[in-house]
């Protein structure tokens, strides 16, 4: 059986995006402290409480999935916007974008007598029209120690290359077993599932993931964090839940008013009050980004 490797927290966001590449998921362990994922939950455990278990097998009837947690949780922007983790996903997402984004938030509590999820792949959520690319960089922060008998994710390590129709083997799949501040970070491509808790203890994870900036979020970070509460938050906080252009031409809007009353063409930064001083699709990086894939300059 293949095992899922492990990192210390300091290691370079090189070595980790290198290590993901090559098995579809890694382990860093012991980045925040036992008195951050305390601090975390006492933000956050309220609204985990009241929310309803899954209706169908996939998202578990023993299982509860807790999203819109940008304003929700200040210890949960500080996970998002964690060196640690936005380094090795800019290196990893480099290849298929110039922008990487926030994908989703949710708190995942599995609760004791929840069955084994169905093994797949996340980059299903867009279809199976994404196997030239990889779309996603998803981290697991344990919240709970993960454990074997209190449904530690399944993972395929070395499955990204797989057949969308392949089925992993009993002896191809491993558990990600980490102490609590710890973080399982796998790809988009990598086969894995919901462990089965046989405890009798919640196992509770926060699941945040980053894709492409040309792609449509699954979260909908925009009603979740409309402009009137996305004005106050950092400035890379507010570029990654999708306040800032895709890249060239992706994401600009006209606001509406009276004629002149705004530029024709600004980025979405608009809707927070930054100041536009011309009409653009983007800026001069993204131009030079399309004109090298395509070829050609200015038409």
């Amino acid at each position: 059986m293949a095992e899922i490797r492990h990192f210390p927290a300091h290691t370079d966001a090189q070595t980790l995006a290198t290590a993901l590449a090559q098995d579809g998921a890694i382990i860093v362990d012991k980045v925040v402290s036992k008195d951050f994922v305390a601090d975390l939950r006492a933000e956050t455990d309220p609204y985990m409480n009241a929310t309803d278990n899954g209706r169908d097998e996939f998202s578990g009837t023993n299982t509860t999935r807790t999203g819109g947690l940008v304003m929700r949780s200040a210890k949960c922007r500080d996970l998002i916007e964690h060196a640690s983790i936005v380094g090795p996903c800019q290196e990893f997402l480099a290849p298929y974008c110039e922008r990487v984004q926030l994908h989703l938030t949710q708190i995942i509590r599995i609760r004791p007598g929840e069955t084994k999820q169905s093994i797949h792949r996340d980059r299903w959520a867009w279809g199976k029209h994404l196997a030239h690319v990889e779309p996603q960089f998803n981290t697991i922060w344990a919240l709970t120690d993960f454990t074997k008998e209190n449904g530690a994710t399944q993972v395929v390590p070395g499955s990204t290359q797989w057949p969308d129709e392949q089925r992993a083997e009993p002896g191809q799949i491993t558990q990600a077993e980490m102490e609590a501040g710890s973080v399982l970070i796998y790809s988009g491509s990598v086969f894995h599932g919901g462990g089965e808790n046989r405890s009798e203890h919640d196992r509770i994870g926060l699941n945040i993931t980053y894709t492409l900036g040309w792609l449509r979020q699954e979260e909908n970070q925009y009603l979740s964090t409309p402009p009137e509460l996305a004005k106050d938050l950092s400035p890379q906080m507010q570029e990654l839940i999708g306040y800032a252009m895709g890249q060239y031409a992706l994401g600009y809007f006209t606001p509406p008013g009276e004629p002149g009353q705004h530029p024709e063409l600004v980025p979405p930064q608009y809707a927070l009050g930054a100041e536009t001083e011309s009409s653009s699709l983007g800026d001069i990086g993204a131009l030079e980004a399309l004109e090298e894939t395509i070829g050609v300059g200015k038409h």
